[in-house]
């Protein structure tokens, strides 16, 4: 068998297909290189037991303790059988429960004073913790031989505890490891030989075993400083290959000329330019002016101007004979840009029309739901060059829109959009346009170097002058209800002064599935039983209380997803002119709405949003000169982490503190999480918050080598790994953030 062979074996091969099967569907494992790359997430040591007293609710774990006392009762009249057996490990107890048929085998193993592994999902019943119907293995069995294998397997070593599943237990996947463990002989070694030796690596084969079966704590020290190394340098190196083909694509410079367009724009522009927009505007201008694709991320907070920058790199472009095109992940922004670009240029977006200036360029809009009329004179503005800037979803992208000579491409908020995306976008210019991606997200400097490690990263961190703090506060509904209604009252109030405000809910509501149905009457008996699992808080359900109660007499409107397009622009145009007092929304206010005049939002079951999703929100008040408040409003406990969440964002402004505090609290250590990527991720052992030195300096490394080696010719073993690691979908995944 050959090196690379053994690794890509399926398991079914070795496992047996029942247990290949559970692993593929439910751990999205499929081969034996998969399976050792599955490590284990903690270690038990025996003696030391994990403690009773700190089991995490809802979370499958397993736990090694002995029998106290075991016993079986009936109900239904002696028609069912329950056997019930309490555990304990000195720190605290545990109740088993076993139902129907189960409770004969577990009845006759389960004594009192046997110990075993269990393995299972806590739940509480009667406000005791339990586990329902779980597996076990028995530690002492009675046979002198078969007590010295338990033993061997389970008492002098440490033992792997794996991310397991329902179907499968934590030692099932520990003997499953055991029958592919020779197999780690064969790992590719994708570290040179100079570098592992220089950083003092364990080889790779050895920290495979290492990790699943180790002697002692310095053993599983050694093997994750290597398999964390791996992972980084591997990532990086792919990262950098992609900046190194970048850097040989062809583009045309794009250098700005004097009184042109850009200068006619400065000159009008009623305040100056914040030294981080200068800052930054000279980097991109130094990137269009150079002959290969600029690829760059600007991440600034809400509001820090980026849109000002982005517009006058637009502008710089056209006025070198380039076309600049902007993309927006949705049409109520995209329109929303279209308005506020052509507000700020004034008769400078009126090119060659009437009344417009000499320096003129014009900026259209195009979207999915444009008139025909309409669209096909955006087209042929387009096609001729003379729109200047076009601002458009991704119906920018489809096949009919031509270029007269695309030079810049602005992508508004990343993460909605894929690199296919990207891709078709910059196969519309004569040559590779420049590229310019904008995020009000702030990322942590060790996700940009992972995420976005492909483009070169612009920081804005000033807020321009006008803009007002904005007050965050946590409204605590269910233990404070008064708060609640103090709330409304704020809302009033900021109306009374001639301001606005907006509602935000997780749902738009009216779901056929909830209100008819037997899951709809499930969800509501579930719902009364538990108020935690009540759906989320809905839009036109809220809209109608408070236009009966709370904000009664004050004009109420709605704004969500399943609107039409015409319906949504209206409803934004009548809240940015003043004629809309309460705007209950969706999040698709997230990202770009700019009503300067909107001081107040109040965001219902807060807690059911993200950290950095909260922060986009609140972004949204405060947008002009009178101050900003947030109110988050939860029915969250005070102990939980769903209420620390949000006090933390109540505590800090500053996006950046918060996005770490994001990162912790989610764990994200993969950065390509398979929630947002649909693909298998390459990181298992990697940490992005708590690993920042090894991504730093795998970073390095790898740009030296692709430096010196772009094709890795000299590097066959580091090349095939890397080709195992990054198939086609994930090295595109590394491209959509």
């Amino acid at each position: 068998m050959d090196r690379v062979s053994s690794f890509d074996e399926p398991l079914k091969k070795l496992l047996g297909g029942a247990t290949a099967k559970v692993m593929a569907e439910h751990l999205d494992l499929h081969t034996v290189g998969d399976l050792l790359h599955h490590y284990p997430r903690r270690y038990e040591e025996r003696g030391k037991l994990t403690a009773l007293a700190d089991l995490p609710l809802d979370e499958h774990v397993t736990v090694v303790a002995q029998v106290a006392d075991a016993r079986i009762l009936t109900f239904n009249n002696g028609r069912g059988k329950r056997l019930e057996v309490t555990l304990t490990d000195g720190s605290g107890r545990l109740q088993l429960v076993f139902f129907g048929h189960g409770v004969h085998k577990p009845h006759k193993e389960l004594l009192p004073g046997r110990q075993a592994m269990f393995a299972g999902k806590v739940s509480v019943f009667n406000r005791k913790m339990q586990l329902a119907h779980p597996t076990y293995q028995l530690l002492d069995a009675s046979d002198a031989d078969e007590a010295t294998e338990a033993v061997d397997a389970f008492a002098g070593r440490l033992l792997p505890i794996y991310p397991a599943c329902k179907q499968l237990d934590s030692w099932r996947i520990a003997k499953a490891v055991d029958a592919v463990l020779p197999s780690a002989r064969d790992a590719v070694d994708p570290l040179p030989a100079s570098l592992r030796e220089g950083r003092g690596f364990t080889p790779l084969p050895e920290a495979l075993l290492k990790v699943h079966r180790p002697q002692t704590k310095a053993d599983i020290e050694d093997a994750k400083a290597r398999l964390k190394w791996d992972e980084a340098f591997v990532l990086q190196v792919a990262l950098a290959r992609r900046r190194h083909a970048d850097t040989q694509l062809p583009a045309a410079a794009r250098r700005p000329v004097t009184d042109g367009l850009l200068d006619a724009f400065d000159a009008k522009l009623p305040f100056t330019l914040t030294e981080g927009q200068e800052k930054v505007s000279k980097e991109i201008f130094d990137d269009l002016a150079t002959e290969h694709p600029m690829h760059r991320l600007l991440q600034g907070e809400v509001g820090s101007g980026k849109t000002m920058v982005a517009l006058r790199a637009m502008l710089a472009v056209v006025d070198a004979g380039g076309q600049a095109a902007m993309l927006a992940p949705t049409e109520v922004l995209a329109q929303q840009h279209h308005r506020s670009i052509t507000e700020m240029m004034g008769e400078l977006a009126e090119g060659g029309m009437l009344g417009g200036s000499d320096h003129g360029t014009k900026v259209v809009l195009l979207t999915g739901s444009m008139g025909t009329a309409a669209r096909r004179q955006a087209l042929l503005d387009l096609v001729t060059g003379e729109a200047g800037i076009v601002i458009g979803t991704h119906a920018l992208i489809e096949d009919k829109v031509q270029f007269h000579d695309l030079g810049l491409v602005v992508v508004d908020e990343q993460h909605r959009f894929g690199v296919e995306q990207r891709d078709a976008l910059r196969s519309k210019g004569k040559q590779p346009p420049h590229l310019l991606v904008m995020t009000a997200t702030p990322i942590p400097r060790t996700v940009a170097m992972t995420v976005f490690g492909d483009l070169e990263t612009s920081v804005l961190d000033q807020l321009p002058a006008g803009r007002s703090p904005i007050a965050s506060h946590v409204v605590p509904a269910k233990d404070k209800p008064h708060f609640l209604a103090r709330a409304w009252e704020r809302v009033r109030e900021e109306v009374g002064n001639g301001h606005q405000a907006y509602v935000v809910c997780p749902r738009i509501g009216d779901d056929a599935e909830e209100t008819e149905g037997k899951k709809g009457k499930a969800k509501k008996k579930a719902a009364e039983e538990d108020p935690e699992k009540r759906p989320p808080l809905a839009v036109l359900e809220i809209a109608d209380e408070l236009r009966k109660g709370a904000l009664a007499g004050l004009t109420v409107e709605v704004l969500h997803g399943r609107m039409h397009p015409d319906e949504k622009d209206d409803v934004m145009r009548r809240f940015a002119a003043g004629d809309v007092d309460v705007l209950v929304a969706t999040t698709v206010i997230e990202v770009g709405v700019n009503v300067p005049n909107a001081t107040a939002m109040v965001i219902m079951d807060a807690d059911r949003f993200g950290v950095s999703q909260l922060h986009q929100l609140r972004g949204r008040v405060g947008r002009g000169s009178a101050a900003g408040l947030c109110l988050l409003v939860s029915e969250a406990h005070e102990a939980s982490p769903a209420r620390a969440r949000l006090s933390a964002v109540a505590a800090t402004l500053d996006g950046f503190e918060l996005s770490r505090i994001d990162l912790e609290q989610r764990r994200e250590g993969d950065v390509l999480g398979q929630a947002q990527s649909g693909v298998r991720s390459s990181l298992r052992m990697l940490t992005v918050i708590d690993d920042e030195e090894v991504i730093a300096a795998a970073r390095e490394e790898a740009v030296a080598i692709v430096a010196a080696d772009p094709e890795l010719e000299h590097l066959p073993e580091l090349r095939t790994v890397l080709a195992a690691l990054l198939d086609k979908e994930r090295e595109e995944y590394l491209d959509k953030g």
